[in-house]
């Protein structure tokens, strides 16, 4: 294509200058034509072809080939391939019309050309008025059906191929691996009268870039004669299914390696994530000074570098691929896409953005993308929103990315700007919108835009479910919650594991614990996420014996646990006041487990303490921790300093600690102002109230709220807005003197 508009361009601006010195010779015009890739005498018949002046480029033709008919048709013929070749197809219609002669090789290459650039109706009709057809005839036009993908088309052809040779049969095969008919390929190939080592090669790269392993391996070792191109393509088809010890394994066993098999083997590594293996092997392959990086080798070896996470092996690569000379030589943008993404992983932007904008016209959408969500994890969305704007492609992912950027820092009026603009809006875009506002805590728009998608005919995704799970729970909506598991189960005959564990989590927040240990027990499969959500779930509710009984199932299983299931067992225990077992677990975090205590754990602790009296062991047990105690530390220390009548002391050396760190902290002063009245200390308590107001301490108030009528009702503490607060308060006010 770049060739021909440059070819139309040439010829306009010499049709100007031709008006404006006419006197000069043709052959002076000639000299001034020429065409890259094509000699002076071929340039000059391009020009008379495409201007249609077909006697002189007849003559020049004559002129130019001063020598016997056959030896004339040869180099017409020749002439006629070199234009195709160059893309000058208009010009070799015109040239093989005015052939004086032609042969069946002549036809052939007409032909070719035409499949080679897609004109395949073109082509058949050509082939159909051929005077003479031979098996390369046949072969070629079936080539461009079966690349045009008109494969019934094309089985019909190759049926009524008078003659066959193991290039038919080849193509054929191919053809149909190209479509998808990997079955009927086969049959083909079983059916073949001779196969040669392309046959053999062309069925085994089928079934693996299928991922069918084990009917390749089956051909691959009833093959008597491999070349390289047969192990390389097992190897990538290995490493495709994810089996790269099994790829590696045959790499060793190869009798013969070139680079692509190197590269195949450095890609497997790569993409399934084994990207320090992916180096070691690389500083393997250097080794071989026979072998060369080429420019796949650098496209892997950037995924790699980003995977790892160590930006000056980067910029080596980097400089590497500069020293080579391979960046002149990125003519799909691949290698500029991967040192994008990988400087964008680092969070080197202006590197990723000297690359992007220097390939701006021949960038790919994945390099579009990578550069967005560069952006968008540094929190820089003004530059995510430049990049998206000049962008010349933009995809489905681009526009995702942007409004998933946008939802996560607060920015929702942004985000539903973008997504009402979206041209085209898949599952995933809706879920994003959705899972964004339950982020931002917009629960009923998030419900009306699932009820949005249900009507647009989309169809919700498993993360869909969970997220609105994860809503329901959050809001307490029980009745939400499950409407949308008869949806669910209605719409689904499998659950995943996500959508599981969200139904579990779900039940639990919205106080139907044994719904939710429904949906546990009858669990196919369990992960970490499953037994600390039931085992959470018990903890809320008081049942210490139950979380107990699941942590102990747990540990049967196999699953090893982590830091939440400890929060959560001793939660379960300080509810009840299980003091020893709760101390026994704490202390098995680090002794068995290998699991550092956090800063929740040692509240559990003090909670654990407080709550039995034991205000004085808190306060030891915080003076005794191996770090500085926080705010959540000292804040927990001062919360159960009322349960201990010798609490108040302890309080005050709290409270004292607490506003060293903050001295604006709310709670603290109310706690500490609670603990002097009940200690009947009101002097301390008026003044510390005094202070509160001389520095604008203020306590956000209360806040509950009930599911009525499909409305939900809101109340703060000491509100009285609601418009009926005052049948409120009589119907309690009355329940309160009947008792």
């Amino acid at each position: 294509m770049r060739a021909l508009s440059f070819l139309k361009t040439s010829i306009s601006l010499i049709r100007c200058y031709l008006l404006h010195v006419r006197s000069f010779k043709s052959q002076l015009i000639f000299s001034n034509t020429h065409y890259p890739k094509l000699n002076s005498i071929d340039s000059q018949l391009v020009y008379l072809l495409s201007n249609h002046r077909f006697p002189e480029a007849r003559y020049l033709l004559d002129k130019s080939s001063e020598r016997s008919n056959q030896a004339r048709v040869v180099h017409f013929t020749s002439l006629l391939s070199k234009f195709l070749k160059n893309g000058f197809l208009s010009e070799a219609k015109v040239l093989f019309e005015i052939m004086p002669e032609r042969n069946i090789v002549s036809y052939n290459a007409m032909l070719s050309g035409f499949v080679q650039c897609g004109r395949i109706t073109e082509a058949r009709s050509f082939f159909e008025e051929m005077p003479e057809r031979n098996v390369v005839s046949w072969t070629s036009m079936l080539c461009g059906l079966l690349e045009s993908g008109r494969v019934c088309e094309g089985k019909r052809f190759f049926h009524d191929m008078p003659e066959k040779n193991v290039v038919s049969w080849n193509s054929m095969i191919g053809g149909l691996i190209k479509n998808g008919d990997l079955e009927e390929a086969r049959l083909v190939f079983d059916e073949m009268p001779v196969r040669d080592i392309i046959s053999w090669n062309t069925m085994i790269a089928g079934y693996a870039e299928n991922c069918r392993m084990k009917e390749a391996r089956v051909l691959f070792e009833e093959m008597e004669d491999r070349n390289v191109v047969t192990w390389t393509c097992m190897i990538s088809g290995y490493c495709r299914a994810g089996e790269v010890n099994e790829g590696y394994f045959l790499f060793c066993r190869m009798p013969e390696r070139n680079i692509v098999s190197w590269t195949a083997m450095l890609a497997g590594f790569t993409w399934n994530g084994f990207y320090e293996e992916a180096m070691f092997f690389f500083l393997e392959m250097n080794k071989n000074y026979e072998i060369r990086p080429n420019r796949e080798t650098f496209v892997s070896l950037a995924y790699a570098c980003a995977g790892m996470q160590i930006p000056c092996l980067g910029k080596q690569l980097h400089a590497q691929v500069i020293v080579a000379g391979w960046e002149y030589d990125d003519y799909d943008a691949r290698l500029s896409s991967s040192l994008i993404h990988m400087y964008s992983v680092f969070g080197i932007m202006n590197s990723a953005f000297y690359i992007f904008k220097k390939n701006l016209e021949n960038s790919a959408v994945q390099s579009c993308n990578s550069m967005i969500n560069g952006y968008i994890r540094l929190g820089q969305l003004q530059e995510a929103q430049y990049i998206f704007d000049i962008s010349p492609i933009r995809d489905k992912i681009s526009w995702t990315s942007m409004i998933g950027g946008y939802l996560s820092i607060g920015q929702v009026a942004k985000a539903c700007h973008l997504f009402n603009n979206m041209p085209e809006r898949d599952a995933v875009a809706w879920t994003t919108m959705i899972s964004g506002y339950v982020q931002n805590e917009h629960f009923k728009e998030a419900t009306y835009l699932f009820s949005e998608m249900l009507v647009q005919g989309v169809f919700p995704l498993n993360a869909t479910y969970a997220v609105l799970f994860g809503a329901a729970g959050a809001t307490a909506d029980l009745d939400q919650g499950r409407q949308l598991h008869s949806m669910l189960m209605k719409t689904r005959s499998k659950f995943d594991l996500v959508l599981e564990n969200s139904l579990i989590a779900m039940y639990a927040k919205c106080g139907v614990i044994h719904d939710a240990y429904s949906v546990f027990s009858t669990m196919a499969l369990r992960d970490l996420v499953s037994w600390n959500s039931m085992i959470m779930g018990f903890s809320h509710h008081g049942l210490p014996n139950e979380a107990l009984q699941i942590f102990e199932a747990m540990l049967k299983s196999g699953c090893h646990p982590n830091s939440v299931t400890f929060l959560g067992l001793l939660s379960a225990c300080s509810h009840v006041g299980l003091i020893s077992k709760a101390l026994e677990l704490f202390n098995s975090m680090r002794d068995i487990y290998r699991i550092q205590p956090g800063s929740e754990h040692y509240v559990s602790i003090i909670n654990l303490l407080g709550r039995a009296g034991r205000v004085e062991e808190a306060e030891e047990f915080v003076l005794k921790l191996p770090f500085e105690p926080d705010l959540a530390i000292w804040g927990a220390l001062l919360g159960v300093c009322g349960f201990s009548k010798e609490g108040a002391e302890i309080a005050k050396r709290a409270a004292k600690k607490l506003l060293e760190l903050d001295p604006l902290n709310a709670p603290a002063h109310v706690v500490l102002c609670n603990i002097y009245a009940a200690r009947g200390l009101h002097l301390a308590e008026q003044k510390l109230r005094k202070e509160m107001g001389l520095r604008g301490v203020r306590k956000a108030p209360g806040c509950s709220w009930i599911q009525l009528n499909g409305g939900v009702h809101m109340f703060n503490s000491g509100d009285k807005l609601h418009p009926r607060a005052h049948e409120i308060l009589s119907l309690l006010f009355g329940i309160s003197e009947k008792s």
